[in-house]
């Protein structure tokens, strides 16, 4: 009886399982269209990657946006990242608002188990946390990038850990933990990797295979190409491959592989000049170069192995996609901008799929693409077909599409609010994006559901001759404290009437013990001591080759607890400074953190 019990289990799980099929999303940092051998590259080896385009489908012409925060925020929710209020990649430009629904908050509430495990790059604070956005289990950082590669602290569900190796290897291990924890249940698995985003840090054995390798295939722009930095990439992106292997391989050992989606994508051009199959633009641009990634599906048994998809498709088409193929209803009524790709996806090409737009922006910058053309952000129309390169303008030669895209993004700029470049076409600051000026949008303190509140260094402001440790704010912290007169500060909202724990994390050296603290908001104030140095050295040992210039050099930093804090509800601004200071520096600070009691 137990045995026949047993049996019928299994079976209602199998075909439970073929209705409810898991999805593991796996979703690279700064990788181009170019950096895969699947793609033509013949300076690495991507086996595993490669694996799923082989074994499932493999897009000819995906898009995503310049940069990490827009594109991740699209393929989240299936909208356009400007309606989400994304604008930037940090200092909480990077939020998407709360009222959104993603897809996570769609499969959660039709009985999947969900977790991410890497960077999330939505918005640190609840409500724009990973665990207010339909994720069950975080492990990883929120911010654009991190600096650490190497035995990096990372959050799991609201509190800093420590860790051990490298850090594509260590959430690759957590979500293979997660994986084997569900095995018996339909699970959502996002593994947004670090990689191949800079801090240029490899494990050793990697760069061994790639320090002195040639560069056969050369950037479209040979004269900018850094080659150490592009063997630092290929070196990251073929450990990331080992990592997609062992998830695969997971899959395969659960006898999971044929009810699991597997998705793999980029989310932006590469950071940096080098082999993207002669496509014009890097990371940051609206070129072909900048916004084309590779989009890889597999399912066995409903995916045809080999299957080429032609149309064009963006990361707004993945959440609709991804719901529609899991049969998952969608949460939330508002305006989708992308389509359910499924039809494709076992053709290739349909009679019946209409022609569309696709936008990309940063900044002020937009460009839009068509099946066959792309306008770009100084309103030169280029053919895509015969010149992928975007060497020759061809507005003049046909002049009444050229003119119809540009109606098309000016209505689209309208609809958006995007101005038009300062000074005509192409000649405003658009390129280099919105910049590193606070949101004015105010942190949230003190939710019941989520009672510690991380305010790092890069969502507040210096003030004074207190500054931040690089001009890359997302894994910056405040230096050059010498000062009564300097402070940190953080605009933010109480939304909970209580007692807060106070604690900072700080590097202080032994000659600069015993500055008074005070923190104060709305009238309420809190004192303390800096009692314990705690010198720690900067990590130049863990970088593989030389950090980019404005990228901070890391150092550990301890946990001091200044003390306890009475805050009423409210608007305000949170003031740090220094009253008296026996040294020459106060301290260097990483973050502050409120904890409700």
């Amino acid at each position: 009886m137990r045995l026949l019990l047993a049996c019928l289990l299994l079976v209602a799980y199998r075909l439970s399982a073929a209705t409810s099929p898991n999805v593991v999303v796996l979703l690279a940092d700064d990788a181009g269209w170019g950096d895969y051998s699947f793609n033509g590259n013949r300076q690495l080896a991507t086996p595993n990657i490669d694996a799923l385009a082989k074994g499932g489908a493999h897009f000819d012409r995906f898009f995503v946006q310049p940069v990490c925060a827009p594109t991740r925020s699209e393929f989240l929710t299936g909208r356009y990242h400007r309606r989400l209020g994304v604008y930037g990649v940090s200092t909480g430009q990077e939020r998407m608002n709360p009222d959104e629904k993603t897809f996570a908050d769609s499969f959660k509430a039709a009985g999947y188990v969900t977790g991410i495990f890497g960077k999330w790059h939505n918005g640190s604070q609840w409500p724009y946390h990973p665990l207010a956005r339909g994720f069950d289990t975080f492990w990883g950082y929120t911010s654009g990038h991190w600096g650490e590669y190497f035995d990096a602290p990372l959050e799991h569900n609201g509190v800093m850990k420590s860790s051990k190796g490298y850090i594509v290897d260590v959430l690759t291990d957590k979500a293979l933990q997660f994986i084997e924890r569900n095995q018996r249940r339909p699970f959502l698995c996002y593994v947004p990797f670090t990689t191949p985003h800079s801090p240029w840090s490899v494990p050793p054995p990697d760069w061994a295979r790639f320090k002195d390798l040639p560069i056969t295939q050369a950037a479209t722009q040979a004269a900018l190409e850094k080659p150490d930095e592009t063997r630092c990439a290929l070196a990251m992106v073929e450990n990331q491959d080992r990592n997609v292997g062992r998830i695969l391989a997971k899959l395969k050992e659960l006898n999971l592989e044929n009810d699991t989606i597997v998705v793999y994508f980029s989310d932006n051009g590469p950071n940096g000049h080098r082999w993207t199959g002669g496509m014009k633009g890097t990371k940051a641009t609206t070129d072909e170069g900048g916004v084309r990634s590779p989009l890889f599906i597999r399912w066995p048994g409903r995916i045809a192995a080999g299957t080429q998809v032609k149309p064009i498709a963006g990361a707004i088409d993945l959440a609709p996609t991804l719901q529609a193929l899991a049969g998952v209803k969608r949460l939330g009524d508002r305006r989708l901008d992308g389509r359910d790709l499924s039809p494709l996806l076992n053709k290739g090409t349909d009679a019946d799929w209409a022609p569309r737009h696709l936008f990309q922006t940063w900044g002020n910058h937009v460009s839009v693409r068509t099946e066959t053309h792309r306008l770009d952000h100084a309103g030169n129309l280029f053919d895509m077909v015969a010149d992928p390169g975007q060497t020759t303008p061809i507005q003049a030669k046909q002049p009444a599409l050229a003119q119809e895209l540009v109606a098309e993004v000016a209505a689209w700029r309208k609809e958006m609010g995007i101005a038009a470049p300062a000074g005509g076409k192409g000649k405003g600051k658009g390129a280099n994006g919105p910049g590193n000026a606070v949101d004015p949008r105010p942190i949230s303190v003190g939710y019941r559901e989520f009672p510690i509140t991380m305010l790092p260094a890069r969502d507040g402001e210096p003030r004074g001759e207190m500054r931040r440790s690089s001009k890359a704010p997302n894994s910056s912290y405040f230096v050059h404290w010498t000062k009564p007169t300097d402070a940190a500060v953080w605009n933010i909202e109480v939304v909970t009437a209580g007692t807060y724990v106070v604690t900072l994390d700080y590097a202080c050296a032994a000659a600069d013990v015993g500055s008074t603290l005070e923190l104060s908001f709305e009238g309420t104030l809190l004192k303390g001591k800096v009692a314990e140095a705690f010198d720690s050295p900067l990590k130049h040992e863990q970088d593989t080759i030389a950090r980019p210039d404005g990228e901070s050099v890391m150092r550990d930093f301890r946990t001091m607890t200044l003390g306890e804090i009475r805050l009423e509800p409210g608007k305000g601004v949170l003031t740090l400074r220094a009253k008296d200071i026996p040294g020459k520096s106060v301290m260097e600070l990483r973050r502050l953190t409120l904890t409700l009691k």
